[in-house]
C-alpha cells in the first residue's frame, strides 16, 4: 500500500478539504471529462445536485462556491478570492462557460441543488455533475465522492476504494499495517521515516523531492504566521473572533519572565493550531493534515518543536512529515479521515496521531514508540462526533484543533517514557475508529443535525 507524502499533505484552501477542496476537484474533472465528449448540438447547461453532508452543510463550507469555482477552471492550489469574485461577476452576466471551444449554460444561482433527500449508498459526500438540454435529457453525466483530506472519487473508483490508493507492492516497503510496518523496520533496521522516504523516491525523482517536502512546511508555516496576525471576525454569521494573535501576544509579553506558568508550551501549542484554522474558516491556504478541518495539529506540534524543544533541529522537519505521512496513510486505507464517514476521531483524531508519531520520531523515539504515541493519541479522540455549529468550520473545529495538538505532544511523551511496549497496537485502534464511525449515528457525523450544531438557540 501506498500513498504519497503529498497525498497525505496536499495545499488547499479553506474551509473544508472534503466539503471545499473536493468538490472544486471534482468539478474540475467533470470540465476535463466535458473537453474529451462528444455532445450534441444543442443548447446545453450544466447543472450539480449535493447529497447527504454536502447538501446538509455545503452552505457553511462553501462548497457552493467551491463547486463553481472547478467548473470555472480554479483549482485549490492556487485559488484566489479575488480572481473568483472576478470570475463569478463575468459568470453571473454570461450565464455560461466554455469548455474547448462548446459554449455551455451555467446558472450560478439555480444550477447547484441541494438534495437533502437521498442519501447515496456510498458515502455521505456525494455529488452528481451533468449536461441537460432545454427538454431536461441528460446527455453526460458523472457522480463523484469526497471521501476527506481532497481525495475525490468517481462512482466506478468507490466500488472498489483502494484501488484509488494504489495498494500494489512497486515501492520497496510496501506496508499496509502497522504491523508490517514495524516488521519491516526490524528487518531492514530502518527508521518509519527512512522507509517511507525509500518509497517516495522510488516513485519521484530525488532532486526535486526534498524542496517539494520542504514547501509543504514553509506553507504551513507561512499560514500560522499569517493566522496569528490576522484581527476580526470570521465569516459566517457566528460572530466568531480570531483569537490565536491575542493569545501569541499575551505569551509573548510574558516571555522570559519568573511569572510564567509551566504551562505556557500548552497556550503555545493552542495558539499556533489555532491560528492555522482560523485562516481556514476564513477560506485561507492552508495544508491537509490530513484535512483541512485538522489542518492546525500538525504545523502547530511542529512549530511547538521547533521554537520550543532544546536542541530542536529543523533539518529534521522532513522527518516529522514523512513519518506522520505513513501514520496518516495506514489510518485512511484501513479507515477514513472523513468527518462525514466517521466523525472527527477521523479529522482531529488522526491529525493527532500524525502529530505524536512525528514529534517521538524527531525526539529519538524508536519505531515502537512512534507506533506507540500515534495508537495513544488516536485511542484518546475516539468517539468524538462532527457537529460544527450552523455547518461552519468554527465551533468546536478551531479550539478542538489546539486541545489535538496537546494530545499529541502528550501522547509523544508519554511514549518515549516507555519501551515501546504497550496493550492495545494501533491496527486495533484504526479498527475501532473505523467501526465505531460506521456505528455512529449520521446527525453526528457533520450534517450539523445533533449536538453542539442545535444546542446552541441563537444559532
Amino acid at each position: 500500500m501506498f500513498v504519497s507524502v503529498f497525498d497525505v499533505f496536499k495545499i488547499s484552501v479553506g474551509p473544508s478539504s472534503s466539503h471545499t477542496m473536493g468538490p472544486m476537484l471534482a468539478a474540475a474533472s467533470f470540465v476535463d471529462l466535458l473537453s474529451r465528449a462528444e455532445l450534441p448540438e444543442a443548447d446545453l447547461r450544466l447543472t450539480c445536485t449535493l447529497y447527504g453532508s454536502l447538501a446538509y452543510t455545503g452552505e457553511g463550507h462553501g462548497t457552493l462556491k467551491a463547486v463553481l469555482a472547478g467548473l470555472m477552471g480554479m483549482s485549490p492550489a492556487d485559488y484566489d478570492a479575488s480572481d473568483f469574485a472576478h470570475r463569478l461577476g463575468r459568470l453571473q452576466g454570461e450565464m455560461a462557460i466554455e469548455v474547448a471551444g462548446r459554449r455551455l449554460g451555467l446558472d450560478p444561482e439555480h444550477a447547484i441543488v441541494k438534495d437533502k433527500q437521498t442519501r447515496l449508498d456510498q458515502h455521505p459526500n456525494g455529488m452528481c455533475f451533468a449536461v441537460v438540454d432545454s427538454a431536461g435529457r441528460e446527455h453526460l453525466s458523472e457522480t463523484y465522492f469526497s471521501v476527506g483530506g481532497g481525495f475525490v472519487l468517481t462512482e466506478k473508483e468507490m466500488a472498489d476504494r483502494d484501488t484509488a490508493i494504489e495498494p500494489d507492492d512497486n515501492v520497496p516497503y510496501s506496508f499496509s499495517s502497522a504491523a508490517e510496518m514495524l516488521a519491516m523496520g526490524a528487518a531492514s533496521g530502518l527508521s518509519i521515516a527512512e522507509m517511507k522516504r525509500a518509497n517516495e523516491l522510488s516513485r519521484q525523482d530525488a532532486d526535486s523531492f526534498e524542496p517539494a517536502l520542504d514547501n509543504i512546511w514553509q506553507v504551513m508555516n507561512r499560514c500560522i504566521e499569517r493566522g496569528l496576525k490576522a484581527e476580526g471576525e470570521l465569516p459566517g454569521g457566528l460572530h466568531v473572533k480570531r483569537r490565536a494573535g491575542g493569545v501569541a501576544g499575551k505569551l509573548q509579553a510574558k516571555a522570559g519572565s519568573n511569572a510564567a506558568p509551566l504551562h505556557t508550551a500548552v497556550d503555545w501549542l493552542s495558539a499556533y493550531a489555532m491560528a492555522v484554522n482560523e485562516e481556514n474558516a476564513a477560506g485561507g491556504q492552508v495544508v491537509t493534515a490530513p484535512t483541512n478541518g485538522a489542518a492546525g495539529v500538525v504545523p502547530a506540534v511542529i512549530r511547538y518543536y521547533v521554537d520550543h524543544v532544546p536542541g530542536s533541529e529543523r533539518s529534521r522537519i522532513g522527518e516529522f512529515l514523512l513519518t506522520a505521512a505513513a501514520i496518516g496513510g495506514l489510518i485512511k486505507y484501513n479507515a477514513s479521515i472523513s468527518g462525514a464517514e466517521v466523525g472527527c476521531q477521523g479529522e482531529v483524531g488522526s491529525a493527532a496521531a500524525m502529530a505524536a508519531a512525528g514529534l517521538c520520531a524527531v525526539l529519538g523515539g524508536s519505531n515502537a514508540q512512534i507506533e506507540n504515541a500515534a495508537e495513544i493519541a488516536l485511542e484518546h479522540h475516539l468517539g468524538m462526533t462532527c457537529d460544527p455549529v450552523r455547518g461552519l468550520v468554527q465551533v468546536p473545529c478551531i479550539e478542538r484543533n489546539g486541545m489535538g495538538a496537546v494530545k499529541a505532544v502528550a501522547a509523544a511523551s508519554l511514549a518515549l517514557a516507555g519501551d515501546g511496549t504497550h496493550l492495545v497496537p494501533l491496527d486495533a485502534c484504526i479498527e475501532t475508529m473505523r467501526e465505531t464511525g460506521r456505528d455512529m449515528d449520521e446527525r453526528y457525523k457533520e450534517t450539523s443535525l445533533a449536538g453542539l450544531s442545535v444546542s446552541l438557540p441563537e444559532c
